[in-house]
């Protein structure tokens, strides 16, 4: 309980360091700080409301920005005065289920692929999957999509080149409009889980403890779920947290290619329609939920490996 206790405190330490940093990049943009935080629907503020804000002790303006985040108010978004928590509310959900359905994609055909490779080292198998792995890490994403797009969408016809359609609404269509970007951004995942599990097995079934268990005689198969594999898949799970950590900002160009209404293109709009208070919302909601991810693989850590736990 101290160990996972400690855990969540480093994790909601750095959360105030990213909230922290974020309020001092306020200060440090070009222009005034306080018309930028009273900027709504893109009228100028009230000129004694900003002078009654840059008035404030900049200790007060952090402390109510604090307490602000506390109670998840984002602030007003400077284009159309809606509050940008809600917005994110509303986009988040797809951006996480395009990037959930990657991940299951990559791990389910990455790890059982990674682990054969490296029992049957040197095969067929291993050489044509190898092959095709680093083929998926060279091609970019946005060229993947762009090709899918046109095989499967223009010449064959069996899904659509993109768009979105709510999964209460037609729950068979809102996963046919899934699975091409799913695939664009699994693909390359896939690639990664290959590349690491193969790698992570062939160095644990060198361990002296597998040798020991197999002069045993323990049946291979066990040897291979119950040592091997559990331990070589501590090394995976980081990669694989933190590659999805990545994804949620990264996902531009899937979202764009496809037209999936995502968190990122909603990033891409508040830049380039300068929405400071959008901006820094989604910023924080991303950097918040890379921590909320670490945390999640300290914990898995300490479930694999007791070691963990007791360090």
């Amino acid at each position: 309980m101290a160990w996972l206790l400690r855990r969540v405190g480093i994790s909601l330490a750095l959360i105030w360091v990213v909230a922290s940093i974020v309020f001092l990049a306020i200060h440090l943009v070009p222009g005034d700080p306080a018309e930028l935080l009273l900027s709504q629907g893109g009228a100028s503020p009230d000129p004694a409301i900003v002078a009654d804000l840059r008035d404030q002790p900049i200790l007060v303006q952090y402390a109510d920005s604090l307490w602000r985040l506390l109670h998840f108010d984002l602030g007003h978004s400077m284009q159309d005065d809606s509050p940008v928590g809600d917005e994110i509310a509303r986009r988040l959900p797809r951006t996480l289920e395009l990037i959930v359905a990657a991940a299951i994609l990559a791990v389910v055909v990455g790890i059982p692929a990674g682990t054969v490779a490296a029992t049957r080292r040197g095969s067929v198998f291993d050489r044509i999957a190898g092959w095709l792995a680093g083929l998926s890490l060279a091609v970019p994403v946005f060229v993947v999509g762009t090709l899918l797009v046109m095989v499967f969408a223009q010449w064959l016809r069996w899904v659509p080149a993109g768009g979105y359609v709510a999964f209460a609404t037609d729950p068979a269509r809102h996963l046919l409009l899934l699975s091409m970007p799913a695939i664009t951004i699994g693909l390359g995942l896939a690639a990664v889980m290959f590349r690491m599990t193969r790698a992570a097995v062939l160095d644990v079934m060198l361990k002296d403890y597998v040798r020991t268990a197999r002069a045993k005689g323990v049946a291979p198969r066990r040897v291979l779920v119950r040592h091997v594999v559990r331990t070589a898949l501590m090394p995976v799970v980081t990669v694989l947290a933190l590659h999805m950590g990545t994804l949620l900002g990264g996902t531009v160009l899937v979202e764009y290619v496809f037209n999936w209404p995502g968190l990122s293109g909603l990033l891409v709009s508040a830049v380039n329609g300068r929405d400071y208070p959008e901006v820094v919302g989604i910023v924080l909601v991303i950097s918040i939920l890379f921590v909320a991810l670490n945390l999640a693989v300290d914990i898995l850590y300490g479930l694999l490996d007791p070691r963990v736990r007791r360090g």
